[in-house]
């Protein structure tokens, strides 16, 4: 007779938007990391937050910033760049994206 181990595993998720944006720490917990690298993510300019900057505890982040920061991990963790090193490279993936959209509303994007 066969024994078989039942698990149940919950999580909880939230709905990210200009309704309900994640707080610093939050940012922080979704990405594995902690306040501090949220901190250097602002100063590099990876997330932004408005000026003049107030207190991280009252940052708010989109739904924008956390992909931005979770590609910042992931940069980090595969080909340990550092923050600086990840801020050029989005900026230029960005910039690339940008381009293409460009040349594609142009009808000369057609082989990128």
């Amino acid at each position: 007779m066969a024994h078989y181990t039942v698990t149940t595993v919950t999580t909880t998720s939230t709905a990210i938007g200009n309704a309900r944006p994640l707080a610093a720490a939050e940012l922080a917990h979704a990405v594995g990391a902690e306040i501090d690298w949220v901190v250097e993510l602002v100063e590099v300019g990876i997330v932004h937050v408005p000026a003049p900057r107030p207190a991280p505890a009252e940052w708010r982040f989109h739904s924008a910033d956390l992909q931005c920061a979770l590609e910042a991990s992931r940069l980090q963790r595969d080909f340990g760049v550092g923050l600086d090193a990840a801020a050029l490279i989005l900026d230029l993936q960005h910039e690339v994206r940008r381009l293409k959209s460009v040349l594609g509303a142009q009808g000369l994007g057609r082989d990128l």
